[in-house]
């Protein structure tokens, strides 16, 4: 292939320009070898002439549009330096994509600007994934090099590299965060947070603002992540070169020192940073320098609280934190000490400077000292030691050199700090290292830093040489092609002339050596040993002092001055030994004398930079290292580890000088991409065969170059073999591989040629057969009109004559129709006229004559109303003033009748007032009359006669007084007998009149009725009209409010979707940390374990509620302390009084059965225990305010409550003494009370007492007692003595022995009574205990004193001990006292009322429902007719009579059941007969009534199928046996063969039974262990989905059937009525439901994970890359990328397609239905694994640029079609797992849409379901297959963003889909059919120790 045919008119090439670098140009003419061709700039249009020099060195050609953007700069067809720099170009600035691969190097361009593409989702994505197979990224790079060295156990290095401020630093810590990620080891240590927190640290102290970069590093650093075996972080190292010591003393303009001493300034104002007495940055002249004291949008004090937070997780104590930001504090206090000069050549510092004496006290040296050796130093000499001034420059000099060392020595020491944080203990067996290097630098002044820089650059460029050599060897050798060796740049030269024998470096060390050596002669040295012998190096013209080194990136000019120092890095002795002798122990250390690092062992590479230090007195000079021998040898050893490692290399490129978001200059990139070794990464890929493709590519993409005879399919090999050899004829510019074919540079551009001609050829075909046929079709189309149009015409001009034959005929008979019509309308119209006249006369006439008529009769109407309006009103006139008079005669008699009144009410008041007064009287007399009694004894036998006598004189007056009275009722009869005769004539007479009102009422009633009739019409009309109206509103609104419902139920649903997606991640969460738990356990029991690993019992219970630390809240313990109440031991069971306190656990007690206790559901159960004690301490108070506000809220032992006395009322109604009983109850009532008051005073008093006298007990206070007691008797007596009179009115007046003893009231009343007694006799055992006591006292008292103090009462508390003794003594009696009463009475009441409200509430609802139903039904028959009563009446005559049938039909078909059985038993028995066993048969019938009569339960043996209550009872001991065998042992291929839901149903017949026996205890263990061991079953075989599913089957079956035998009638709707008989009777299990509940939703999360950890390596094959539609797909070539040495091989590497998807499916639906999960749960499941599917696919999309073009949009969206289809076959399609799809199904869609301007509306309607940064994704990663498609305009791309921006109000911009989102679980109720009583238990299961009862 010829230049000629590739220079043609129309050829595509790039010319040089000064300003763009390269722009692009159009050949106008073909290039046949003239001088100049023309051309046309493509930016402006310009025509120009454009010189060819040289034939050979032609202008590069570009590349197809196909190509521009991939992702790998090797994939281009002509690869030269401006395709490179454009396709640079083309992804930052367009598609903003900053990662780019040329090779096997990264490109990196720094945006300076945040981008979203750094997040944990992005991490997962690109985890596990090959290198070729996700757009460019630092993650990929990163996988890539921890796949290899897991699967390969090879260590790996990432070399970071270029300019300063291009972003080598942020992507060193995006690729240590990547391995932090995936390579977490679970543990507490958290080694990766480790490694982390040392990037905060390094760029304190490492880091400074540069006029290029804000947060440039000052150093090198190597970082080596440690990995184990099961490739888990453990450890890190890290290795530092050439730290910038000379920034500390000196900083250019807009640049600043190390972040530290800004960070130090910034936080001045802190207490703990007082003591440093910092100053402002412009106030110290180490930190002024710049005049840029402040970076745009960083806060230094907040970046020093994140250090410290650092240096703390490293475990640098806060004391040396301290102490190193004092050092620091120093070395800026250090920069202010001023040097001056003094006499002669000598310096000296002021006296009174005070940053000289600050920074001695911060470093802890003598102030004298060091103001003395800063000016002079030592000379030793052979025979004496001088001391020598220096001068001002001198002195000066070495003070910057100190603070350097000093800052460098920090620098090391923390660097030492961070290694041993970062050093694991742990072996490990390989590494990843991270080497954040400086790159090439060149400025306008290069010095010794940029030497020592340029020189790492030049050795890492030569490995990098090599590698990229060695790559491209290993793949000609893999595919067996013949190479040639290929020419690429050795900069080996270069780098001999610095390091070789008497290179740069050996001469200036020997030049330090010489005692006079310079700068000068050094250099002149330079030219006289290598220029002109050395070709990269030269002399400047105009200078004696530089040289020009020619490095591989480009000529760099070094300015010899300071070299010499620089390299010797001097530090004076004294000043060492000043440091040395500090008081801080730190200090000291940072100076002492160290060994050489060479000389220790040491792993390869350890050794960090260290500063040049003088060596002990009298130490020779030979024995130290330079700064640059110390910088090459760890050079070389850095050089051997990236040797002994596999590199991956990213070059970070700074886009633009001024920091400006997405700013491209060509001239910065290119200068860079030369620098860095891009391109010559190109050009040793373009000298070979750049392009590869393997076979079936390469057929796919070009078999349009084939014929049909060269092609065969068997052998795709062979094919291409044929086809190529036909289209390029020199075989020079290819080569066949053993799967690839490589091209030359510019051969698949070819190929694109000629493939792109025979589709143009075959489009012309195609179009010239295309037109013919639509010309022939035209041409029948025409003649077949015309044939159409003239059978047309003739016909229509046939069809008009005859329509004109028609229309004549017609017409005649129409005209003498008319004239006949218009005759007779004439006539009619004169005849009507005259009628109509007529009739008006007449009418007028009778109109007049009514009107008169009507006049004459509204006259005469108006007379008779008016008339009789006036008598009604002179009547009622009269009737009026009738009224009056008799209503004041009657006023008056009212007035005299109520002064009578009054004055009778007065004379009673004033009576009863007397008797009040005198009742206290009555009391005493009655008293005085009790003791007279006692003297009358002897008169007894007198009274028992006179009380006869008076006794029958009584009976005589009775006897008298009746027959008096009833004399007297027969007169009083006889008078009521002719009352009512005269009333009975009185009221016929009153009938009669009546009767006639009666008759005129009603026909005036008639009268109303007929016009409320006509108003009644009148409104119906108009209530029909307001009804209609008010319909149509109602449908309105009923619309307008579904509408809002709606909404309102959707806003709803989501929150309580959202409130069930938060519950089920915190199950999700706790599932996890359980886990961890466990996983913890396990490691501590292996590291505690002497003899290895033990496996732990894990059957003890995870959640068991008889915890003690969840059953005993601290809370509770404080009650319990307060107060023991009687707890609720069971679910609905009755309180158990006597049961026993548990046990106080040992501390071994509580650690043993914490270890497997689930710490979470612990801390959720005590605050469900603190939960319901407040609920309950609530529900308490409640109860006692209600019993305070109600009259039962008294005190049973102080008032008897008012509903006693209300009863006694109703009883005592004919008593005389209620009132006195009520006042004798309040006096009780009011004497108790003041009895407590005198109490409590006395109490107070008596402390009172104590306080001032000392609790002396005297003689007074014996006294002051014991009136206090004699009270306290005297009240008590009152008390009895009142209650006695009460007692003995009420029984005068109420025979409680007759009447009373079924009274409730009587019976309250005495229980009352009986508790006022006990609570008297109680007093009084206290007053006689209170009288003891003190009577015990002075005597114990007197005895002490006269046994010891001599008889002296006073000195026995002198020191008041007994009164100390007495109160503390008393207070604790009265407060336990106290607490034991109140506990027992409260509890008593308590429990009792709340029993008796409880009993009252279930009477009242009761009642109330009885009277509800009552109420309705009299209602409802008393609005029906009495035909409708009669119908509802019998109605519910007939709905009894079916009750009642019912019943008897239930007995009768007992009874059947019995006959059928007894017939049967007789058919047998005649058997017998017949056969001849008529003694067996009687034996058994007296077997039978022996039975019978022995034992008549035995009958029941026979009928245990219709007996079996759906049980099975177990003992407690085979608890454990029952959860092996049912949970742990079961299979799913057994439990396939059995009944669904299983054991489910076992576990809850013997549930069951423990509420059948009450047995909460045995319930509470059964189903704790149940939980624990389906747990336990799950996360054992967690691997086995089948198992899993199983369990949440049964899980679920569980849970539906303790929710559907509940009790609840929620639940109940379905059952039957045996089902029903089965529902629980004693227990409430709802809290355990939950339990269930949470453990369903951690099951089916498990299952969830597994099911999509199994989809994950099919989802991307099976959606995105399968090809169901044959050669619609058109592929790329993929670049060196294609073949990332971590791909597996294809013999290792399963075909996974879309049908493998589908079978993985089925396979997943058949389990779950095998298994019987509820229909709604699978559902939830597929659209749960429909989303993970859909959200993977998407998310590779977006990350993969090969897939998004047209062809591909049509495969995915045909592959979605099926899985759609799949849920339609399995009837899914409801579950909502289509709606999941949407994602992926749109962006399949907007892959395939049109993409112009017009469709920019469609296009954002389209996408609904998309994000706008997910849109914009794709339509940049748009890249067109085919010539034929366009490529998406940057315009289109913009206006699809402003319209996004306009139609969509949310701020979601997420780019990825969180594909670890899990929609909300529920479970929703699922009855079963089947009764317990049916359900058998198989053989198989090994459960005999079961008992059906």
């Amino acid at each position: 292939m010829t230049s000629a045919e590739l220079y043609v008119q129309g050829a595509r090439i790039w010319i040089p320009d000064s300003e763009k670098v390269w722009v692009g140009a159009e050949l106008l003419e073909n290039y046949t070898g003239q001088k100049s061709v023309k051309i046309q700039i493509e930016d402006n249009g310009q025509e120009r002439n454009f010189e060819i020099k040289d034939k050979n060195r032609l202008p590069h050609l570009r590349n197809p549009e196909i190509l521009i953007g991939e992702n790998d700069l090797t994939s281009l067809s002509y690869l030269n330096e401006p395709e490179v720099l454009y396709n640079l170009r083309v992804r930052f600035l367009e598609r903003n994509c900053i990662y780019t691969y040329c090779g096997i190097v990264l490109v990196a361009i720094n945006p300076y600007q945040q981008l979203p593409i750094y997040g944990n989702e992005l991490i997962q994505m690109y985890s596990g994934q090959d290198m070729g197979t996700m757009d460019p990224h630092i993650f990929a790079v990163a996988e890539e090099a921890f796949k290899l060295m897991s699967r390969f156990d090879k260590n790996q290095s990432i070399i970071v590299s270029g300019e300063s401020g291009a972003g080598k630093t942020v992507s060193a810590k995006y690729a240590m965060r990547y391995f932090a990620m995936v390579g977490g080891s679970q543990t507490e240590t958290q080694v990766e947070q480790k490694v982390l927190a040392s990037n905060p640290i390094m760029e304190a102290i490492g880091n400074a603002k540069t006029t290029r970069n804000d947060n440039s590093s000052r150093f090198g650093k190597y970082i080596e992540i440690s990995f184990n075996k099961k490739n888990e972080i453990i450890g890190a190292h890290m290795r530092t070169y050439l730290l910038e010591k000379s920034r500390v003393v000196f900083q250019a303009s807009e640049e600043r020192n190390y972040h530290i001493f800004y960070q130090l300034c910034a936080s001045r104002d802190l207490p703990e940073y007082k003591k440093f007495c910092l100053l402002s940055p412009d106030d110290f002249f180490y930190t002024s320098h710049g005049q840029a004291p402040e970076i745009d949008g960083v806060d230094d004090a907040e970046d020093l609280i994140s250090a410290r937070e650092a240096l703390t997780m490293l475990g640098i104590s806060e004391k040396n934190q301290m102490m190193i930001f004092q050092i620091q504090s120093a070395v800026l206090h250090f920069g202010n000490v001023k040097l001056r000069e003094a006499d002669g050549e000598s310096s000296e510092i002021k006296k009174d400077d005070k940053h000289l004496t600050i920074m001695c006290k911060l470093l802890g040296i003598e102030e004298s000292q060091m103001r003395m050796w800063l000016c002079h130093k030592k000379i030793v000499t052979v025979g004496e030691v001088l001391t020598k001034p220096l001068t001002l420059t001198q002195a000066s000099f070495a003070q910057d050199a100190l603070a350097k060392h000093i800052y460098a020595q920090t620098f090391d020491w923390i660097v030492e700090k961070v290694n041993r944080a970062l050093h694991s203990t742990t072996k490990s067996t390989k590494f990843i290292g991270v080497l954040d290097i400086y790159g090439f630098e060149t400025f306008e002044i290069n010095s010794f830093e940029q030497f020592c820089i340029n020189y790492a650059n030049e050795k890492l460029q030569q490995i990098f040489n090599m590698h990229v050599f060695k790559l491209e060897q290993e793949e000609y050798v893999r595919e067996a092609i013949e190479w040639s060796f290929i020419d690429f740049y050795d900069n080996q030269p270069c780098i001999d002339l610095i390091e070789s024998k008497l290179g740069i470096l050996d001469l200036l060390d020997e030049e330090c050596k010489m005692p006079k050596g310079s700068d000068e002669n050094w250099c002149q040295k330079l030219y006289d040993k290598h220029l002109g012998k050395a070709k990269h190096f030269e002399k400047p013209r105009m200078s004696r002092s530089a040289f020009i080194i020619n490095h591989f990136a480009d000529r760099v000019e070094y300015q010899a001055d300071g070299f010499l120092e620089k390299n010797r890095d001097t530090v004076l002795e004294e000043h060492l030994n000043i440091l040395r002798a500090s008081e801080f122990e730190l200090v000291a250390e940072l100076f002492e004398e160290k060994v050489d690092p060479n000389e220790k062992k040491s792993r390869a590479g350890s050794a960090t930079t260290h500063a040049m230090r003088q060596g002990p007195k009298g130490g020779g000079r030979s024995n130290k290292k330079t700064v640059g021998s110390q910088f090459r040898d760890s050079l070389h050893k850095l050089m051997q580890t990236l040797n002994a490692t596999t590199p991956h290399y990213i070059r970070c490129i700074k886009p633009n000088d001024e920091k400006e978001a997405f700013v491209f200059e060509p001239n910065r990139a290119v200068e860079q991409l030369r620098a860095c070794g891009v391109l010559e990464t190109i050009r040793i890929s373009a000298a070979g065969y750049p392009s590869r493709w393997t076979y079936p590519e390469f057929f796919q993409r070009y078999r349009v170059l084939a014929r049909s005879k060269d092609i065969n399919r068997s052998n795709t090999k062979k094919t291409c073999e044929n086809v190529l050899t036909k289209v390029i004829q020199d075989p020079e510019k290819y080569r066949f591989g053993k799967t690839k074919i490589f091209f030359r540079a510019g051969q698949v551009a070819y190929l694109e040629k000629l493939r792109s001609d025979k589709l143009k050829a075959c489009g012309i075909m195609i179009q010239k057969h295309v037109k013919g046929w639509l010309a022939r079709r035209r041409y029948q189309r025409i003649t077949k009109s015309i044939m159409l149009l003239q059978k047309y015409g003739r016909g229509l001009l046939a069809r008009r004559h005859a329509k004109f034959l028609r229309e004549t005929f017609a017409a005649t008979r129409i005209q003498k129709r008319w004239r006949g019509h218009t005759a007779r309308v004439r006539y009619l119209k004169i005849r009507g006229a005259a009628v109509v006249i007529q009739s008006a006369i007449r009418g007028h006439f009778g109109r007049l004559l009514f009107k008169k008529e009507l006049h004459e009769h509204r006259a005469i109407t108006i007379q008779k109303l008016v008339r009789s309006w006036l008598a009604r009103k002179r009547y009622k006139k009269v009737m009026r003033g009738i009224v009056l008079l008799q209503s004041h005669f009657r006023r008056r008699r009212a007035k005299r009748e109520l002064k009578k009144l009054k004055i009778e009410a007065k004379s009673v008041e004033h009576i009863k007032n007397v008797n009040k007064g005198l009742e206290n009287k009555i009391i005493q007399l009655q008293q005085k009359l009790d003791a007279k009694n006692k003297e009358a004894l002897g008169m007894k036998e007198q009274d028992v006669y006179i009380r006869q006598l008076k006794g029958d004189m009584e009976k005589l007056r009775t006897s008298n007084e009746e027959g008096k009275k009833s004399s007297n009722k027969v007169s009083e009869l006889v008078q009521q007998i002719k009352d009512l005769q005269e009333e009975l004539s009185r009221e016929r007479k009153e009938k009669e009149v009546l009767v006639t009102e009666r008759d005129k009422t009603r026909k005036e009633h008639t009268q109303v009725l007929s016009k409320l009739a006509e108003e009644k019409c009148k409104l119906k009309e108009e209530l029909d009209e307001a009804n209609l109206k008010l319909q149509q509103q109602e449908t309105e609104t009923g619309d307008v409010m579904k509408k809002k419902l709606e909404e309102a139920n959707k806003l709803l649903q989501a929150e309580f979707e959202s409130e069930r997606s938060h519950h089920q991640r915190l199950v999700k969460e706790h599932a996890r940390l359980q886990q961890r738990l466990e996983n913890l356990q396990s490691e501590f029991q292996v590291l505690t374990s002497p003899q290895g690993h033990k496996r732990t019992p894990s059957d003890i219970s995870a959640i068991s509620l008889e915890s003690y630390t969840s059953s005993v809240s601290p809370d509770d313990i404080k009650y319990d302390e307060e107060g023991p109440e009687e707890k609720d031991q069971g679910y609905g069971t009755k309180k158990k009084k006597k049961a026993p306190a548990p046990p106080v656990p040992t501390a071994t007690a509580i650690e043993k059965e914490m270890k497997d206790v689930d710490i979470g559901l612990v801390l959720k159960l005590q605050n469900k225990v603190k939960e319901l004690e407040r609920q309950r301490t609530e529900l308490e108070e409640k109860v006692e305010s209600y019993e305070e506000e109600t009259p039962r809220g008294s005190r049973d032992s102080a008032v008897i409550p008012n509903s006693a006395f209300d009863a006694l009322k109703q009883q005592l109604v004919n008593a005389d003494d209620v009132q006195l009983v009520i006042k004798l109850q309040k006096r009780i009532a009011e004497l108790e009370m003041t009895k407590s008051k005198l109490a409590d005073e006395l109490d107070e008093r008596d402390e009172e007492d104590e306080e001032k006298s000392g609790f002396k007990i005297t003689t007074p206070e014996f006294a002051y007692n014991n009136l206090k007691m004699q009270e306290l008797q005297n009240e008590n007596d009152k008390l009895k003595r009142e209650v006695n009179k009460l007692m003995k009115s009420i029984s005068e007046n109420v025979n409680f022995e007759k009447g009373g003893s079924n009274s409730p009231a009587g019976k309250e009343f005495m229980d009352q009574f009986t508790a006022m007694a006990d609570e008297l006799d109680r007093r009084r055992e206290e007053c006689l205990q209170l009288r003891a006591m003190l009577a015990e006292k002075s005597i114990t008292t007197h005895a002490i004193a006269k046994e010891s103090y001599g008889g002296m009462d006073d000195i026995v508390n002198e020191d008041n001990e007994l009164a100390l003794a007495y109160r503390t003594q008393k207070e604790l009696n009265r407060l336990l006292e106290n607490q034991l009463q109140k506990t027992e009475k409260d509890m008593k009441k308590k429990e009792d009322k709340l029993k008796r409200e409880i009993k009252e509430l279930k009477q009242e609802n009761e009642a109330a429902q009885k009277t509800i139903s009552q109420y309705n039904s009299i209602t409802r028959n008393l609005q029906l007719g009495p035909e409708a009563k009669i119908e509802a009446t019998m109605q519910h005559e007939i709905t009894r009579l079916t009750s009642e049938n019912l019943d008897l039909r239930e007995k009768a078909d007992k009874q059947s059941d019995q006959i059928r059985k007894m017939k049967k038993m007789l058919k047998v028995y005649t058997k017998k007969l017949k056969d001849g066993d008529v003694a067996e048969i009687e034996a058994e019938l007296e077997r039978e009534d022996k039975q019978k009569k022995s034992d008549d339960s035995v009958a029941t043996v026979k009928h245990l199928d219709r007996t079996y209550m759906g049980m099975l009872e177990y003992q407690k001991e085979d608890e454990a046996q029952l959860i092996k065998c049912l949970i742990m042992d079961l299979k799913p291929k057994v439990a396939q063969g059995l009944l669904p839901g299983l054991p489910a149903y076992v576990l809850f017949m013997c549930v069951r039974h423990t509420d059948y026996i009450n047995d909460d205890e045995k319930v509470r263990t059964l189903l704790t262990n149940t939980i624990n061991g389906i747990k336990k079953c799950v996360k054992k075989h967690n691997k086995d989905l089948e198992r899993v599913i199983l369990w949440l089957a049964n899980t679920c079956r569980l849970l539906h059937t303790l929710k559907q035998y509940s009790g609840e009638k929620s639940f109940q709707s379905e059952n039957t009525s045996r089902q029903n008989e089965h529902c629980l009777r004693n227990f409430d299990l709802s809290e355990y439901r939950q339990v269930f509940s949470d453990l369903a939703v951690w099951i089916y999360q498990t299952m969830i994970k597994h099911m999509e950890e199994a989809l994950q390596p099919m989802v991307v094959a099976a959606v995105l890359e399968h090809e169901a539609i044959a050669g619609l797909t058109a592929s790329k070539p993929a670049g060196m990328r294609g073949r990332s040495s971590s791909t597996a091989t294809d013999e290792n590497v399963r075909e996974l397609s879309l049908d493998s998807l589908m079978k993985v499916l089925n396979k997943y639906s058949q389990n779950l239905s095998q298994h019987a999960v509820d229909p709604e749960l699978i559902k939830q499941v597929f659209r749960q694994l429909y989303y993970y599917i859909g959200s993977n696919a998407l998310n590779n999309l977006l990350l993969r640029k090969d897939m998004c073009n047209w062809s591909k949009g049509m495969q995915i969206r045909y592959n979605l079609s099926h899985l759609e289809q799949w849920l339609r076959d399995n009837k899914l399609n409801e579950s909502g797992a289509q709606s999941t799809l949407e994602t992926i199904t749109q962006a399949s869609q907007l892959l395939q849409a049109r993409k112009s301007d017009a469709d920019v509306d469609s296009i954002c309607e389209m996408c609904s379901k998309l994000t706008t940064p997910q849109i914009v994704k794709i339509l940049n990663l748009y890249t067109p297959v085919d010539e034929f498609e366009e490529r998406v305009p940057i315009s289109f791309i913009r206006k699809i963003q402003e319209r996004l921006k306009t139609t969509r109000n949310d701020d979601d911009n997420t780019l990825l889909i969180d594909i670890k989102y899990s929609f909300p679980v529920t479970f929703p109720f699922n009855p079963s059919s089947l009764t317990l009583d049916t359900v058998e238990i198989p053989e198989s299961l090994h459960l005999e120790f079961l008992t059906r009862v």
